[in-house]
């Protein structure tokens, strides 16, 4: 029988909508599409970098919380609100994945509010950090 996990924050989205931050799935690890808000203040950052640096703190905390890490993500779908972020945004992504390398998909669209400028939404496989990674060229 499947192990699953399903976390919750104290957002009132997560109960309003009724979905969960994070669920584990055995070693498969879904975490919902978070914006920048920090969770202590409820307050989201201007600036889409700041609010980029509050994103990647939301979904460590929420792998953290099913025993896993970043560095196991294997998908990652990333949302900016203005096209014109999207090389800014993509540059401090890479730095943030380098080594990782998670498949990936990057689009523009309408986001719930024009306050969240950048969003993201990533899939796990615990362990994935420490397995056996075979790196080729298809190109």
């Amino acid at each position: 029988m499947a192990k699953i996990i399903k976390a919750k924050t104290d957002s009132i989205f997560e109960e309003k909508a009724s979905y969960s931050r994070v669920v584990s799935v055995d070693n498969w690890i879904f975490v919902s599409n978070s914006a920048g808000r920090n969770p202590q203040t409820k307050e989201i950052p201007e600036d889409v970098l700041d609010q980029l640096d509050q994103v990647f703190s939301n979904i460590e905390l929420a792998l953290k919380a099913v025993d896993s890490c970043l560095e196991d993500i294997v998908v990652s779908r990333v949302f900016i609100q203005d096209p014109a972020d999207t090389p800014k945004v993509m540059d401090a992504i890479g730095q943030k994945f380098k080594g990782v390398n998670p498949a990936s998909t990057v689009t523009c669209p309408p986001l719930g509010s024009t306050v969240y400028k950048v969003e993201l939404e990533v899939t796990a496989y615990r362990g994935a950090s420490t397995a056996d990674v075979q790196n080729i060229s298809i190109g």
